[in-house]
């Protein structure tokens, strides 16, 4: 099993004929991916890498029976395509899209309440279930299928953790980013609920980042739901009060958005905090180890 997205996802791509969204395209093709429809409005009944073009999510997703999206629409109008998607009544959007103005997505998320869509974005790298689909921007070589859990605010420090289990021989079961915009779409407690149902995820590396309260939330969730070990790292722990770090969301504009805030109350929860970076793997092994050996 995986969460979210398998063997029959059947995406569709949002702004498939742009730079950007005709590369990752490619990629996730080339990935195995069934990539079924683009959407580029004005291009209908064109074709780019062998994928058929729709002007609107609608009637893609009536020709195709496409049951997820990924949308490289620029800024200015991917709220617009989230809200297409939405309503076309996909299960999953992947919102890849960067500079989404925050009073965009204050919209988006009263009109995604009570919908059944889950929102994975914006600002994201996406997601892979390895070995079985990939809808996002990570290299898919780097992963190994098998069960771990990862989800994570930051892209890069995704990349870097999979390419550490995958060394040590430790697979992955999907690796979600959930972006580090001030209001993501689907958070870290979503994504917690679904590895802790999925069977074949028998841990979770959780990385979170300065700002906000989502660690916080996970501890909470982490403290009184969950059944498997969680090993989490906080980046950030260095970082000057009231200094953007990296993502919109990565501003300490409190106490709670503190890193070392967030690490006690993932440790107080229950979770096994990874020293540094470069230690996420290892730490990952060694719960392992010792969780396999109490069973």
């Amino acid at each position: 099993m995986s969460i979210l997205i398998d063997k029959k996802t059947r995406l569709l791509v949002q702004g498939i004929t742009g730079g950007e969204g005709s590369f990752h395209t490619q990629r996730c093709i080339e990935y195995g991916t069934k990539v079924v429809a683009g959407v580029t409005p004005g291009k209908g009944g064109s074709q780019i890498l062998g994928v058929p073009i729709f002007n609107t999510v609608e009637s893609a997703v009536e020709k195709t029976g496409a049951n997820a999206s990924m949308i490289f629409v620029p800024a200015a109008f991917a709220a617009d395509a989230i809200l297409e998607a939405v309503d076309a009544g996909l299960p999953l959007v992947v919102c890849i899209t960067e500079g989404i103005p925050v009073s965009d997505m204050v919209m988006v998320h009263d009109y995604l309440e009570g919908k059944p869509t889950r929102l994975i974005g914006p600002n994201c790298p996406g997601l892979i279930s390895p070995g079985k689909c990939k809808a996002g921007l990570m290299a898919g070589e780097i992963h190994l299928q098998g069960n771990i859990g990862v989800v994570s605010r930051s892209g890069t420090l995704t990349y870097e953790t999979v390419a550490q289990l995958t060394s040590l021989g430790i697979g992955q079961s999907t690796c979600v980013g959930i972006g580090g915009d001030p209001l993501p779409g689907i958070t870290f407690v979503d994504i917690l609920k679904l590895f802790q149902k999925d069977r074949e995820t028998k841990a979770v590396v959780l990385i979170g980042e300065i700002g906000g309260t989502a660690e916080q939330d996970a501890a909470e969730f982490i403290n009184k739901k969950m059944t498997k070990p969680v090993v989490a790292f906080v980046a950030g722990a260095t970082a000057p009060p009231g200094r953007r770090m990296g993502h919109a969301g990565a501003i300490i504009s409190g106490s709670s958005g503190r890193a070392q805030d967030k690490i006690a109350a993932l440790a107080g929860a229950g979770a096994t905090i990874a020293p540094s970076p470069a230690e996420i793997g290892l730490t990952v092994q060694k719960v392992m180890k010792k969780w396999n050996a109490a069973r």
